[in-house]
C-alpha cells in the first residue's frame, strides 16, 4: 500500500510503483505443458531436450542474482535460493519462521527486486529487503561481476526499542546434492570497511574448476556482524541447524571469537557444511535502520565438455585467486549505491513516461533476465582474429598481469597453453587487479548465451535476430563482438562429417559462405553448428539475418571500422544465396523442407518469411555498400532489389497480405505472423520501407484481426500461423504456437507503421499469457 511505501521511503527501501508483484503465500502454478503428437516427438532428437522431467517447472522464479556471464543463482519470489534447495530435515524444520506470507509482497523490476514484510513476523516491524545485481548498461566492468547485495530497511512502528537480528545462511553447495560430496571448507574473515563474513570453498566433482562463495554483511555504528563458520544438517554435526537457530533465538548474535577459528575441518561425505552471517541492531521507536548483506561466487575458469578452459571476464579485474570472492563482496557492499544510481538513470525515463502502458514499463526490464539467468558465459580474452580453427599449437605469450596476450597468428587455446591456472602462479599484485579502470576502448572479450534451457546451443543465430536488440541497446560492444565472431565464421569451412537427423543424410559441419546456426555446444567457436536436425547450410534465413543484423548494428553505432571489418563476410553471405534463385528472378526459393528457423514448418517455392528477409538484406547490402564508398556494389544490389521485389509481390501478394508461400499445399495461403520480419528490420535500421504503406498496414491489420484477435480472446499474442477462414494453422507444432520474440517483433513493426494501439495490444498478450496471474502464471 501507499502507506507502507511512505514508511519505507528511506534509503531506497520503498518498492517501485511499476513492478511484477506476487504475495509470498501465492500458490506457484505448475506450468501447463504443450501437448505434442507422437510424430512431432519423434522429430525432436538433437541437442534439444523439451522432455527433461527433472523437477516439474514451477512458475516461482524471481529476479536472478549476479552480473552477466559468471554463473548466476536463481531466487524464487518467496526468497529461497533455487539452486540450493536442500531437502528439509530435522534441523531446518526447527527454525521458527512465523511467516505466513499473506502480508508480504515480492516486487520484481530487473535487475532489482524488493520483498516487503508488512508486520511479518513481528506486527510492529516493517521490513523491506532490496536485492541488487550489477547489471549496468554500458558498464562492461561491473556488469561482469558475480555478486549481489541485499539491503534491509527496518522501520519500527512500535513504542519500544526493538532488537532485530537478520540472518543469512548458505550451504557450501553448487546445487543438487553437491553439498554432500565432502571436502568442502569454510573460513571466517574480517575485511576492510566493516565487511566481514565467511568464505565457503567448494571442491567440485569430475575435475571441474573449484568455486568459492563469500557471504558477508557490513558492520556500521549501529550494526554488529557475527558469524557461525560451520553448521550441519544432520544429527551428528558438531553444530546442528537446530542449535544454530537456538543460539540466535537466545542471544540474537553469534560469539565474536568465531572470527578467530580459521578454516573448518573439510566436510565428510554425506554431511553438509553450512555457514551463517548475523547482523544485529537496535531500532528506536519510530526509528529506521539499514542493514546490508552481500553474496559473491568466484569460479575463475569455465571448462567446456571437450576440455577447453577459459577465464571468466571478471578475472580481468579480480584475478583468479580464492581471495576474489572476498574482494567482490567488499566492493559490492561499498559500491551498491552507485550501481543503483546507474540503474535508476537508465530506467527512470521509461518508468516515468506517461505515454507508455504500465505493464510494458516493468516487463521491458524483466524480460532481460535471460542475459543473466539464460546460461551466459563471458570470457576475458577475445578469440584470435585469424582463422580460429587451427589445431597446431602456437605458444602464447604470458604478460606480466598473468593473462594470455594472444598473438596475431591465430593461436587457439588448448589446455597446455591456457592461462596460468592455480593461485600459486599468480604474479604479484594480482589481488590488486580490482583497481583497474573501465577503459572506454577496452576489448570486451567473448560472450555466449544459450538459446534456452532446453535448447543448449550457444548464440543460436536465427533467434539472436529477435533477442539482439537488447544487447545492441544496452551493451553494444558485446553485440558487435558476437557479430564479428559470426563474420569470421562465414568465411570459414569445417569439413568434419556430420549426419543430419531429419533425413539421415551426411554433410560437413560448416560450409564456407553459410552463416552458422550456432557457435556450438561442447567446444564453442571451434566446433560450430551443434544443431543437427537439418543441414543449416541449406537454410534460407540465416544469411539474410546476418546481413540485416550487421547493417542495423553498423547504422546504430556508426562504427565504420566495424563496418569495414565485416563487409567481406556480408558480400560472401549474399553471394552464397544466389544458388537458391533457380529461376533467376532475383528472389530466393525455399526447398520443400523446413529450411528456416521454423524448423518443423515446411515451405514450398517462394516464402513470405524468407523472401521478405531476402528483400530486406538486398536493400541493407546496397545501403552498406554506399556508406562504405563502394558505389558499384551499391548499384548492383539496388537493381537486384527492384527485380526481386517485383517477383515477390506478384507471387505472394493476394490483395490483403502475403501468402505463406507460392506452393499449392493446404497452408500456402496461411497468414504468417512473421511475414514482415524484413520490414521490421528496415524500419528499425532507418532504411526505406520494403513495400508501399497500404500493403504494410493491410498485412499488419490482417495479422492483428486474425493471428492476434482470434486466439485466446486477443490476450495471448500472435499465433504463428492462421488460415484465412479464421482457424489456427495446425500443419505442424510451430504453426500453432505463439512465440514471444516473434510477437514482440510483430508489435514493433505495427508501432513503426503508426499502429501503436494494435502494437501494444499485441505485445500485451505475451505479458498476460506469460507473466500475469490471469495467464499461465
Amino acid at each position: 500500500s501507499d502507506f507502507i511505501s511512505s514508511i519505507l521511503d528511506f534509503d531506497g527501501g520503498a518498492p517501485p510503483e511499476q513492478a511484477w508483484r506476487r504475495k509470498l503465500n501465492t500458490h506457484a502454478n505448475i506450468l501447463k505443458e504443450f501437448s505434442i503428437t507422437f510424430m512431432e516427438a519423434l522429430k525432436m532428437r538433437a541437442p534439444i531436450d523439451p522432455f527433461n522431467r527433472e523437477g516439474k517447472p514451477l512458475a516461482s522464479q524471481g529476479v536472478p542474482l549476479g552480473g552477466m556471464g559468471s554463473g548466476s543463482i536463481t531466487r524464487g519470489f518467496r526468497g529461497e535460493f533455487r539452486q540450493f534447495q536442500i531437502l528439509p530435515d530435522q534441523g531446518l524444520s526447527s527454525w521458527g519462521w512465523n511467516l505466513s506470507g499473506q502480508h508480504s509482497t515480492y516486487h520484481a523490476l530487473f535487475p532489482r527486486a524488493w520483498t516487503v514484510y508488512d508486520g511479518e513476523p513481528d506486527p510492529e516491524l516493517k521490513v523491506s529487503c532490496r536485492q541488487i545485481s550489477p547489471f549496468l548498461p554500458h558498464n562492461y566492468r561491473d556488469s561482469s561481476l558475480p555478486t549481489s547485495v541485499f539491503v534491509y530497511t527496518l522501520v519500527n512502528t512500535g513504542k519500544e526499542r526493538a532488537q532485530v537480528s537478520l540472518l543469512l545462511t548458505w550451504a557450501n553447495s553448487i546445487g543438487g546434492i553437491s553439498h554432500l560430496s565432502g571436502d568442502h571448507v569454510n573460513k571466517p574473515f574480517i575485511g576492510e570497511d566493516g565487511v566481514s563474513g565467511v568464505l565457503l570453498h567448494h571442491k567440485t566433482a569430475k575435475g571441474n574448476h573449484p568455486v568459492t562463495f563469500a557471504v558477508a554483511a557490513c558492520e556500521t555504528q549501529n550494526v554488529n556482524v557475527t558469524v557461525l563458520p560451520s553448521f550441519g544438517l544432520s544429527e551428528g554435526s558438531s553444530v546442528t541447524a537446530k542449535e544454530m537457530w537456538g543460539k540466535m533465538e537466545q542471544d540474537g548474535h553469534f560469539d565474536q571469537e568465531n572470527f578467530n577459528t580459521g578454516p573448518t575441518v573439510p566436510s565428510s561425505a554425506g554431511d553438509a557444511n553450512c555457514a551463517a552471517v548475523s547482523a544485529s541492531t537496535w531500532v528506536e521507536p519510530n526509528g529506521k535502520c539499514t542493514v546490508a548483506f552481500a553474496i559473491a561466487w568466484s569460479s575463475p575458469k569455465v571448462k567446456f565438455m571437450k576440455g577447453k578452459s577459459y577465464h571468466r571476464r571478471y578475472t580481468r579485474y579480480y584475478g583468479t585467486s580464492e581471495r576474489a570472492a572476498e574482494d567482490l563482496v567488499h566492493d559490492a557492499l561499498t559500491n551498491y549505491k552507485r550501481w543503483e544510481e546507474e540503474i535508476e538513470k537508465w530506467q527512470n525515463p521509461i518508468l516515468k513516461n506517461d505515454k507508455l502502458p504500465e505493464w510494458y514499463k516493468f516487463t521491458l526490464f524483466n524480460e532481460l533476465y535471460f542475459l543473466v539467468a539464460g546460461g551466459t558465459i563471458w570470457i576475458d580474452t577475445p578469440l584470435p582474429a585469424a582463422d580460429f580453427m587451427h589445431d597446431q599449437k602456437h605458444q602464447s605469450k604470458i604478460t606480466t598481469n598473468g593473462h594470455n596476450d594472444i598473438s596475431d597468428n591465430g593461436s587457439t587455446y588448448d589446455e597446455e597453453n591456457s592461462f596460468a591456472t592455480s593461485s600459486e602462479d599468480e604474479p604479484e599484485g594480482e589481488e590488486n587487479k580490482r583497481l583497474n579502470s573501465n577503459n572506454d576502448n577496452e576489448d570486451v572479450g567473448s560472450f555466449l548465451y544459450l538459446e534456452g534451457v532446453e535448447y543448449i546451443m550457444w548464440c543460436t543465430y536465427d533467434v539472436h535476430f529477435y533477442a539482439s536488440f537488447a544487447l545492441l541497446e544496452l551493451f553494444p560492444k558485446i553485440e558487435l563482438s558476437i557479430q564479428r565472431e559470426f563474420a569470421r565464421a562465414v568465411l570459414f569451412e569445417d569439413q568434419r562429417k556430420v549426419k543430419f537427423l531429419a533425413d539421415g543424410r551426411s554433410g560437413i559441419r560448416k560450409v564456407k559462405g553459410a552463416v552458422p546456426h550456432d557457435l556450438g555446444t561442447h567446444d564453442p567457436w571451434h566446433e560450430m553448428n551443434a544443431y543437427n536436425i537439418h543441414d543449416t547450410s541449406k537454410w534460407k534465413d540465416l544469411n539474410p539475418k546476418f546481413v540485416l543484423q550487421v547493417y542495423r548494428d553498423f547504422a546504430a553505432t556508426g562504427d565504420l571500422s566495424f563496418g569495414a571489418e565485416v563487409w567481406p563476410a556480408v558480400c560472401a553471405a549474399m553471394a552464397y544465396m544466389d544458388q537458391f534463385d533457380r529461376d533467376f528472378d532475383g528472389l530466393i526459393e525455399n526447398d520443400g523442407f523446413p529450411d528456416q528457423t521454423y524448423d518443423a514448418w515446411t515451405v514450398h517455392g517462394v516464402s513470405a518469411y524468407c523472401g521478405c528477409l531476402w528483400l530486406a538484406a538486398l536493400q541493407a547490402t546496397a545501403a552498406m555498400a554506399a556508406q562504405l564508398g563502394d558505389s558499384t556494389t551499391a548499384e548492383q544490389y539496388k537493381r537486384k532489389f527492384i527485380k526481386a521485389k517485383t517477383a515477390f509481390e506478384s507471387k505472394l501478394w493476394n490483395g490483403s497480405y502475403f501468402n505463406y508461400d507460392s506452393g499449392s499445399s493446404s497452408n500456402s495461403k496461411s497468414i504468417q505472423a512473421d511475414q514482415l520480419a524484413g520490414q521490421w528490420y528496415m524500419a528499425s535500421s532507418g532504411l526505406p520501407n520494403l513495400f508501399d504503406e497500404f500493403k504494410i498496414r493491410s498485412t499488419l491489420q490482417k495479422i492483428y484481426d486474425f493471428n492476434v484477435m482470434k486466439v485466446g480472446g486477443g490476450r495471448m499474442g500472435a499465433v504463428n500461423g492462421m488460415h484465412p477462414n479464421g482457424k489456427v494453422d495446425e500443419t505442424c507444432m510451430q504453426s500453432r504456437e505463439v512465440w514471444g520474440g516473434v510477437t514482440y517483433g510483430v508489435a514493433a513493426t505495427m508501432i513503426y507503421a503508426g499502429m501503436e494501439a494494435e502494437g501494444f495490444s499485441t505485445a500485451e498478450g505475451i505479458f498476460t499469457a506469460g507473466w500475469s496471474e490471469d495467464g499461465f502464471g
